[in-house]
């Protein structure tokens, strides 16, 4: 039993990262790299390291999809007004 949760674990978790690498928009990006965060948290949890899992649940699935959601905006904003400005 253990094993095929495991083995389910790794099957999502190499779907998720490959839509991640697939993904061509940055704002999408950083949606399915929070999902790929939260299915690492799960394999980290089936593999027996909670701590690791709520580590990989606080900053994989909630800070660096933030942090890269906050770039993006910050970036078009910075292209709109220098293409405006000209």
């Amino acid at each position: 039993m253990d094993e095929a949760v495991i083995a389910v674990a790794l099957v999502l978790v190499a779907a998720s990262a490959t839509a991640a690498v697939a993904t061509r928009d940055p704002v999408r990006q950083a949606l399915v790299l929070s999902v790929l965060g939260v299915v690492l948290a799960v394999l980290f949890t089936v593999l027996q390291a909670p701590d690791v899992g709520l580590s990989q649940l606080a900053v994989g699935s909630a800070l660096t999809p933030l942090f890269l959601l906050l770039t993006v905006r910050k970036v078009r904003r910075r292209g709109r007004r220098e293409g405006s400005g000209r």
